[in-house]
């Protein structure tokens, strides 16, 4: 049974297209990976899958998506705002209460981030604000991930951890990765994208780092 059907027309932004038409079904339980050289349509295609289904999947932005003023508990919040009438967000929002405390907290510890849930997002490292974001992420509850570049900043066990972590949270995910090593490691399927065209989709158990590296 797929867990999304994705069927798109030509994609782009700014009258410009970006990627051919898609015709993908990701599988419930399914790890893929999109990869590419920067500029191929990866984002396009993740930015459409999330914009056709929004109730479905949390997203990890390129951009990271936070709120630079706000604190990281705040930030992380913010993946549960419609879970809770606006009298409740308002008031968290001044005063955290302590239930989401408690449920905020655990996550920053699996992300060596257990001395910042009351820092501010601007204070933050390049590699700390990711797992922010990743953080937020796991916070929503959403049955499917869509990542772009979730690792970018961190080290390689540092990177490492944070991939297990949403392999072991998320049982549906779509991520873009530039890392062909990582990408095996950690993605069931497969898919490379090249000059606006899908032109791979493999199970990751057929395919190699040289076979990959040749699409960048």
């Amino acid at each position: 049974m797929s867990a999304l059907a994705i069927h798109s027309g030509p994609l782009g932004y700014d009258g410009q297209t970006v990627l051919q038409p898609v015709s993908l079904d990701i599988q419930a339980g399914e790890q893929l990976i999109l990869l590419g050289k920067s500029g191929c349509g990866k984002s396009t295609l993740l930015n459409h899958i999330y914009t056709e289904n929004r109730k479905e999947c949390a997203l990890i932005p390129q951009g990271l998506g936070l709120v630079d003023r706000l604190s990281v508990f705040h930030n992380i919040y913010m993946g549960r705002l419609s879970h809770y009438g606006l009298l409740h967000n308002l008031r968290n929002l001044v005063m955290p209460a302590a239930a989401r405390v408690d449920e905020i907290l655990p996550l920053l510890e699996r992300l060596g981030l257990s001395d910042k849930c009351f820092a501010t997002v601007a204070d933050l490292s390049g590699g700390q604000r990711q797992r922010v974001a990743v953080a937020r992420a796991l916070y929503q509850g959403a049955s499917v991930l869509l990542a772009d570049e979730p690792v970018s900043a961190l080290d390689g066990p540092e990177a490492d951890r944070v991939m297990s972590l949403l392999n072991q949270h998320f049982n549906t995910a779509v991520i873009t990765l530039h890392d062909v090593e990582r990408a095996l490691r950690y993605g069931q399927r497969i898919i490379a994208i090249q000059h606006g065209e899908v032109v791979l989709d493999e199970p990751a158990k057929r395919l190699s780092v040289n076979t990959l590296n040749a699409f960048y």
